[in-house]
């Protein structure tokens, strides 16, 4: 009876994983030759691994990545100017924790998403919190919230991130005012959080995507003079694992 309110409390106090690991060091006789130093470890342990795990889904749930991605399954061996080393040093996020942004530029096929992605996975794992966007639903969802008065929420929200993904930029046409709303959105995010940019334009041919030299200036300015530069090229990997 002792040890079913014990677990009733633990569970109440929302230590999950403590309550588990207990049960089980109950179930194995062996656990009592540990002094009580080592149980209390294990149970510490076990619980913050618990807390860990459940943040981290939280993370990536929120992220709405566009597919499931990892560094670890990055694909090495295809043909696109891909460097290992490269990919090592944006693994260890400290350009998230320094405000700095990635772009990947390069054909259709080529893996820009899936790495993108996998940048973002990287940086959920680490604690930050990362959210994704797709280019041209970005832009649609601005509009919408535009309509209904919800733009300020929203554009709030992009800049509270550690890090912004928008995946396939300049993909779809913008308007003048598309582009100007977007320069606020790097504004809001000047020096507090991180972008990831996917393209298939270079970032030398974005002058003339965005037609207004003034905002483009404004926009090149504040994303790549400070940003990681992935330029792949090559072959589609499409009929194949695109990692």
């Amino acid at each position: 009876m002792l040890n079913e309110q014990t677990l009733e409390k633990l569970y109440a106090m929302k230590l999950s994983g403590l309550a588990e690991a207990w049960q089980e060091q109950q179930l194995h006789p062996q656990s009592s030759d540990l002094s009580f130093d080592e149980r209390l470890g294990l149970l510490v342990e076990r619980q913050w691994l618990w807390k860990e795990n459940r943040a981290l889904v939280t993370r990536l749930k929120f992220a709405q990545l566009r597919q499931s991605a990892c560094l670890e399954d990055i694909d090495y061996h295809h043909p696109r100017a891909l460097k290992r080393a490269v990919v090592e040093q944006l693994a260890t996020c400290d350009w998230i924790r320094h405000h700095r942004h990635c772009i990947i530029t390069g054909p259709t096929g080529i893996g820009k998403s899936y790495l993108g992605c996998a940048f973002a996975h990287k940086a959920c794992r680490e604690g930050f919190r990362a959210l994704y966007f797709y280019g041209s639903k970005l832009f649609r969802t601005l509009q919408m919230a535009q309509a209904d008065g919800s733009l300020t929420r929203l554009l709030k929200r992009l800049a509270s991130v550690d890090l912004l993904v928008i995946d396939d930029w300049g993909l779809t046409p913008l308007k003048p005012d598309q582009y100007r709303l977007f320069l606020e959105i790097l504004d809001d995010r000047q020096g507090i959080g991180a972008n990831l940019i996917t393209s298939q334009y270079k970032v030398k041919e974005w002058h003339q995507l965005i037609g207004d030299p003034t905002v483009g200036d404004a926009i090149l300015d504040r994303l790549a003079h400070s940003a990681h530069k992935l330029e792949l090229e090559g072959d589609s990997m499409r009929g194949k694992k695109r990692t």
